[in-house]
């Protein structure tokens, strides 16, 4: 017999479910590791069968194995054999299973060999040279992907599972239908993008899943084919700053936050320019590179509590050859200057308090001691998409934990962002 589906189809699952179904009635082997040649492969069945040091030529091993398949059937016991991702196997492995599979009595199979494996399998079979092999399956079984009805139920199956009570609906009808496009109807891509889009609702305090969340969570599992690199259009970084500049970190005078506005106004405005449908604007590194300074621009502000926001206006670089315009200086700006060149980079500063260690690494480690400034520093790198990949989820779950800890930067973010994952 063959199972062939795609990946994530849940194969093993039917094979371990069947096995579990036959319990006593028959001997059964689960073979996994298929990357192998025939006499590893004959080698592991009968290990798996209870032969002790199984050892000598493939011939002597096939006498032990006849042995074991004489005893189980004089015991009434069928002999199961499974052999997963079976697509892996050589084609001399293959042709070892069609003479293991001559091995019978005058009335029965003294063994069952169940071929299951992704889609490259039936195209081994099909070639002409295991013509002989291929006569020998009596089923071969496909696995579908689920449809949309499908999808829906497996997902309120497992929720029933879970213990969910069902007074409210977890996803709206929208969210389950994004569910089953992006996923298209295999389940472990529904469990992924399930798990992600309850892990973004619950950190947005969100009690039913929207449209939205399901497409935040398939952008926070990059994936890159059909529509969804479509939902990429709403830039992250604008959204990252108008969320941390609606209430700052440090309080500001009326003229500071006009400033503010100043420079998230003319932000926004550059970034839009370089994504223009016309093609004219920014080209795809220079916008990037101006996302980038936009993004440091606005740590630096929030880290230096705006004390030079009219100096830091500049350092916005300049399009198509035209200067960015310079905001009026303010009471705030004309305290004592702190050049750019004495003051540190954004990209590694933060508050007096932040975590003296650079790499996630270092990070985590400290955030392992319960170090609240490094789980502040680590969203920050989760949130900016610096030296990790960006993650709203991972970010928002490391400020809640610095929130906990007590750190009141981390706690002025999450009520700023409450109801949000930006």
């Amino acid at each position: 017999m063959s199972l062939i589906a795609k990946p994530g189809m849940g194969k093993t699952t039917i094979l371990l479910h069947l096995l579990n179904q036959l319990g006593e009635a028959a001997r059964s082997v689960f073979l996994f590791q298929t990357l192998c040649s025939p006499e590893a492969l004959l080698h592991d069945l009968l290990r798996d069968l209870g032969v002790v040091d199984p050892s000598g030529d493939i011939g002597r091993m096939q006498e032990q194995l006849n042995r074991v398949l004489m005893a189980e059937a004089r015991h009434g016991r069928k002999v199961v054999v499974v052999i997963d991702e079976a697509q892996n196997l050589e084609d001399s492995a293959l042709e070892l299973l069609r003479m293991l599979s001559n091995f019978e009595t005058t009335s029965y199979k003294l063994m069952q060999i169940i071929l299951a494996g992704q889609p490259q399998l039936s195209e081994k079979l099909a070639s002409p040279h295991l013509l002989q092999l291929r006569q020998r399956i009596a089923i071969s079984a496909w696995l579908q992907p689920l449809s949309a009805d499908e999808t829906r139920l497996y997902v309120k199956h497992r929720l029933q599972v879970a213990g969910f009570d069902f007074r409210t609906a977890l996803f709206t009808p929208k969210a389950g239908a994004l569910i089953a496009k992006y996923s298209e109807g295999i389940p472990r891509n529904i469990n992924n993008i399930c798990f992600n889009a309850l892990s973004v609702g619950w950190a947005s305090k969100q009690r039913t899943i929207e449209k939205e969340v399901v497409r935040e969570a398939v952008r926070e599992m990059t994936f890159q084919e059909g529509d969804v690199a479509s939902l990429d259009h709403d830039p992250f970084i604008p959204r990252l700053l108008a969320w941390m500049a609606r209430k700052p970190v440090f309080p500001l005078s009326f003229s500071s936050r006009i400033s503010v506005c100043v420079i998230l106004l003319l932000t926004l405005v550059l970034l839009s320019s370089g994504a223009r449908p016309d093609g004219v604007g920014l080209s795809g590194s220079s916008s990037m590179s101006l996302q980038l300074t936009t993004s440091q621009l606005a740590m630096e502000a929030l880290e230096d509590g705006f004390t030079a926001v009219g100096a830091t206006a500049s350092s916005i670089p300049p399009v198509d050859g035209r200067s960015a315009s310079k905001p009026a200086a303010t009471e705030d700006s004309r305290r004592p200057e702190t050049t750019s060149a004495s003051r540190p980079n954004a990209a590694t500063q933060l508050h007096s308090t932040r975590a003296h260690a650079t790499t996630p690494d270092d990070l985590w480690s400290q955030v392992k001691n319960e170090n609240s400034d490094a789980e502040l520093e680590l969203a920050r790198m989760y949130l900016e998409g610096t030296s990790v990949p960006r993650n709203c989820t991972q970010a928002q779950i490391l400020l809640q934990a610095a929130s906990r800890r007590g750190n009141e930067h981390a706690t002025y973010l999450l009520k700023d962002g409450e109801g949000q994952c930006p």
